[in-house]
């Protein structure tokens, strides 16, 4: 039903920006909360980010309040993450996943994903 492809991931300094880019196919993203997550080695997946489809209503995980912005372009079809201010804690594979709806910060409710983008950030 809907068809997620993250890009634009990276090898970076820490303090350094990068811009991630979610490409929607499908049905109407409009319909979709969408929302980023995080996993890196060894632990669970992570709420980020998240953006309601009419674009306005936004949260964040309390590690990136400040230093991430998520927006979207729904004529598009895209949601992108700008990420300034990055930490080698930020190391991880970034997911975008679309939740019909009002969206949720829990990854197991979602049922749409992208293939994840590497986000690797050096001290």
């Amino acid at each position: 039903q809907v068809q997620l492809v993250e890009s634009g991931g990276g090898l970076v300094r820490a303090g350094a920006s990068l811009r991630l880019s979610c490409a929607a196919s499908g049905r109407s993203l409009s319909l979709y909360a969408v929302a980023w997550f995080r996993q890196a080695p060894g632990k669970e997946r992570e709420f980020v980010a998240i953006v309601a489809g009419n674009g306005y209503n936004t949260d964040y995980a309390d590690s990136v309040k400040g230093r991430f912005t998520v927006s979207r372009d729904n004529a598009k079809s895209m949601v992108y993450l700008q990420m300034n201010s990055l930490k080698p804690e930020d190391t991880a594979v970034y997911y975008c996943g679309a939740h019909r709806g009002l969206g949720s910060i829990r990854p197991d409710s979602y049922e749409y994903w992208g293939q994840g983008t590497q986000v690797t950030v050096s001290s």
